[in-house]
């Protein structure tokens, strides 16, 4: 939905609706972007609302949201880029999480810079704006020949239909006694043996929520980020099946595991140390620790790039009852 500028009540209220999801969104604890992402965010939208989004460009952003001169080469610092497919990442989770049932969506179509604003309201807002198309569908199909005045010539389609119709019912006839006839003279076909149930072929695996030591903000953000995105990772492995936390206990087919973890963030440092433990038996098969600097990245990107590594080095372990992951 492209709010609309002109001053009308329709166009202030699509405007607060917006500038609501926004609050709502920057309100979030999962929305994980910085401060300047935030900025970011915030400018496009309120560029957008007041008609100038025709004018978000690199160069007008780089200025107005991140101190750049009017020397910003586009090509040679590619901050503005980076930074709208960061939040573009933040709002697709955010929307993934805990935003699926808000009443708009704020995204950032790619190739460009302009936010778009979409709501479930959108279908019937255009057709209450244009009736005339109401009424076309239900015109009759001769209406605009009767207000022509004169009937279409006969063409040779209409001459052909009365034969081509009972020429059609024939033929499904004959089918219909064919059919029949294949039955008696073919032999009987056996039916295919059930398949064993693909999911007692599977791994199935318990994503634990990560224990945040030090209890900082940013510690337990990341944990959390890193659980949905380890889950997100895990669901697009076919040997796999993903339970939710808490259901290990259940009676399942199949190999079941479970994934732990703890995370501890000190300054800039990132601390994070992750296990795969069987569930038959309690033994660890699996366990790494990851350090990373925080000082130039972003969480999202941090937990992008941690889950990746965790899931390779997972599907590469030997002890996995089923086999090595693919």
């Amino acid at each position: 939905m492209a709010p609309e500028v002109g001053g009308g009540s329709q166009a202030r209220q699509d405007a607060e609706s917006v500038r609501a999801q926004l609050d709502r969104i920057l309100a979030s604890p999962e929305f994980l972007a910085p401060e300047r992402g935030r900025r970011f965010l915030q400018y496009i939208v309120e560029e957008t609302l007041e008609g100038h989004a025709d004018q978000l460009k690199a160069s007008t952003i780089a200025q107005a949201v991140f101190g750049r001169d009017a020397s910003f080469d586009a090509q040679n610092d590619p901050v503005v880029r980076i930074e709208a497919g960061r939040i573009r990442r933040a709002l697709e989770r955010y929307y993934l999480v805990c935003g699926s049932s808000d009443p708009m969506q704020i995204t950032i179509p790619k190739g460009g810079y302009a936010p778009h604003f979409s709501s479930d309201e959108d279908t019937s807002n255009i057709e209450a704006a244009d009736p005339a198309n109401r009424e076309n569908k239900h015109r009759q199909p001769g209406h605009e020949r009767r207000q022509s005045g004169h009937e279409r010539p006969i063409s040779y389609r209409d001459l052909l239909l009365p034969v081509g119709i009972p020429a059609l019912f024939g033929a499904m006839a004959v089918l219909a006694l064919i059919r029949p006839l294949e039955s008696y003279l073919s032999p009987p076909k056996t039916p295919p043996a059930p398949a064993a149930s693909t999911l007692e072929s599977k791994i199935r695996i318990v994503v634990e929520p990560f224990v945040a030591l030090g209890g900082t903000p940013r510690g337990v953000d990341f944990a959390k980020g890193l659980v949905d995105q380890l889950i997100a990772k895990l669901m697009k492995v076919d040997s796999l099946v993903v339970l939710a936390p808490g259901r290990s206990g259940m009676e399942t087919t199949g190999s079941l595991f479970s994934l732990q973890g703890s995370t501890l963030v000190e300054g800039m440092i990132l601390h994070l140390h992750v296990r795969l433990i069987n569930g038959a038996d309690g033994a660890v098969v699996w366990a790494n620790q990851y350090d990373r600097e925080l000082r130039d990245q972003t969480i999202l990107d941090v937990e992008d790039e941690v889950a990746t590594q965790i899931i390779m080095e997972i599907s590469s372990s030997r002890k996995l009852s089923a086999g090595p992951l693919p």
